[in-house]
């Protein structure tokens, strides 16, 4: 059985799993609590952050990378074209572009608005981030002025990492997103499998669920 361990960018890979429907289950992990007081997961991830993944002897964590073993390891699956289709560079890049371009730059803009002493708060690191990521978010409603997904045609993995980049961004408070952005996050927050994914999420649904189409 495969174990997602946190929620978070966590979301990321319940929603590929509910996509390629695989059984998992989904073990929670408080940060708020403190890894340090949840020695199960520190053996996991002695790094202490999530979320991670366990699938026989495999471990993994960072979730782009959880991702691609997944697809990689049970596909082949329409949600990671061929590197011989002409939608092959546009996926790889966007499926990266969500974590390293977008979901990494606005979390520091999310840990400065809302964690940092009040003095520390508009910061020039928070404000660098933030320049960041709508740089990054140029490439993105480039992409949607082509296209309705980040791949082309179809909906594909990079999706799930790029609206989850917006989403955070978006759920946070951090950032508003235009009319092109918030009409494709609406699209594919429609999908079956995000609206499962949101039901095992605890967390996240009664984070931003309260904003999905339907709910």
């Amino acid at each position: 059985m495969i174990t997602v361990y946190g929620e978070g960018r966590g979301f990321r890979v319940v929603w590929l799993l509910e996509e390629m429907a695989l059984p998992y289950r989904l073990r929670g992990v408080d940060l708020l609590a403190g890894v340090e007081n949840d020695p199960e997961f520190l053996v996991i991830n002695p790094a202490g952050f999530i979320p991670a993944l366990v699938d026989g002897d495999a471990t993994l964590v960072e979730s782009v990378a959880i991702m691609e073993y997944l697809l990689a390891r049970y596909g082949p699956t329409p949600l990671a074209p061929d590197p011989h289709d002409p939608a092959f560079p546009a996926y790889q890049q966007f499926l990266h572009l969500g974590e390293a371009g977008l979901a990494a730059s606005i979390y520091f803009v999310i840990v400065s608005r809302n964690l940092a002493p009040e003095s520390e708060r508009d910061n020039w690191g928070a404000r660098k981030a933030l320049e960041v990521f709508e740089s990054r978010l140029a490439l993105v409603t480039r992409q949607l002025a082509r296209t309705p997904y980040m791949a082309g045609d179809i909906f594909t993995a990079a999706d799930i990492s790029v609206a989850y980049a917006l989403h955070l961004a978006e759920m946070s408070g951090s950032f508003i997103l235009g009319t092109a952005e918030r009409t494709y996050v609406d699209r594919v927050a429609r999908r079956e499998a995000f609206q499962r994914a949101l039901d095992t999420c605890q967390a996240t649904r009664n984070w931003w669920g309260a904003r999905a189409p339907g709910r």
